[in-house]
């Protein structure tokens, strides 16, 4: 099986080829650039497609990787919101993604993001370098004994509910349409509605997938709902919070800290280098220039661990889709 791999960095064809060794079933042709519609074209003659979260897998794109033969999709993460799910099985497209390649990672990311904004790792650190030991404006708050809301239970979400509950010994709560029936084991209650999560959390991390009903969970009406002072954490997907709403709480100074490891148009400028470049993107300078707002560019999932699994997930999904056999990884459009 050949495989056009989008967007691949070092790191992606390191993993890969680490995963693969010597094995000869399966050929890889490496490409920088990420996929759309005018560059499907770099994937004729291959069979499948591996692509990440900020490619485009849109109805046009799918389209013209049809036109090329492309039978398979596999996506090298959890996310599938940039994929026209309906245009590709209606195109006879199989698409497969790694449900859970390490959730620890990105649990263990969103408990340190929470860790930063609350005791000020990131000020302090450049301060100090500079030779500044003051510590006024880094005064911060303990985690234990306060009210962490979990939006969203999967792996990652019940993980980091572990972390708080039982190393931090914070009352963790959670509201998800779906409970974990285990959710107790790992310190977690549930409420009943995503309103007494507002109203009650101190702080807030998002931990669920981007779909329809998901889509911007965060907005006007729900911060209106939250504390005065709540700290407020995505690592998830950029699309599950209304970013004007964001700016105009962050402009109301509704928050004690935003960290943001992921951006609603994250994908014209994450997984790139614009240091010497002018962000044209005014919503994420506004962003950049409020001191209480810390943003990483989508590394939460970025360690050994994740992208061992990432590639052993990946190959797995492409051999069995190879031999014509059930894929436990298929994703298929919601009714």
């Amino acid at each position: 099986m050949k495989i056009a791999f989008y967007s691949a960095h070092k790191y992606d064809s390191n993993s890969f080829k680490a995963a693969y060794g010597d094995a000869t079933d399966i050929e890889f042709t490496f490409l920088e650039s990420r996929l759309n519609a005018k560059n499907a074209l770099l994937a004729k003659g291959h069979d499948a497609v591996c692509c990440f979260v900020n490619d485009d897998a849109s109805a046009e794109a799918l389209e013209a990787l049809h036109e090329q033969g492309v039978k398979f999709l596999a996506l090298r993460c959890a996310g599938f919101n940039n994929v026209d799910l309906k245009k590709a099985k209606e195109l006879g497209i199989v698409v497969a993604n790694v449900p859970a390649y390490s959730p620890d990672a990105v649990a263990e990311f969103a408990v340190g993001m929470i860790l930063t904004l609350s005791r000020k790792y990131h000020k302090a650190y450049p301060r100090v370098r500079d030779g500044n030991f003051l510590l006024d404006g880094l005064l911060g708050q303990n985690i234990n004994g306060k009210t962490v809301g979990l939006i969203g239970t999967g792996k990652i979400g019940l993980i980091t509910g572990r972390i708080l509950a039982h190393g931090f010994l914070a009352k963790v709560i959670a509201y998800d349409p779906y409970p974990a029936k285990d959710a107790a084991n790992y310190g977690i209650t549930y409420v009943e509605k995503l309103d007494d999560l507002l109203s009650q959390a101190d702080i807030i991390s998002i931990h669920c997938p981007l779909l329809p009903s998901t889509k911007h969970i965060i907005n006007e009406e729900t911060i209106s709902k939250m504390k005065p002072g709540v700290i407020l954490v995505n690592t998830s997907r950029g699309g599950l919070i209304d970013t004007n709403a964001l700016i105009k709480g962050l402009k109301a100074d509704k928050f004690g800290a935003v960290g943001m490891d992921v951006y609603e148009k994250e994908s014209e400028y994450f997984f790139e280098d614009s240091s010497e470049k002018v962000i044209q993107d005014d919503q994420l300078s506004r962003l950049l220039s409020f001191h209480k707002v810390f943003i990483s560019g989508h590394q939460a999932f970025f360690t050994e661990e994740a992208l061992h699994g990432i590639a052993d997930t990946t190959l797995g999904n492409l051999r069995t889709l190879a031999k014509g056999e059930e894929c436990k990884n298929i994703v298929k459009p919601q009714n």
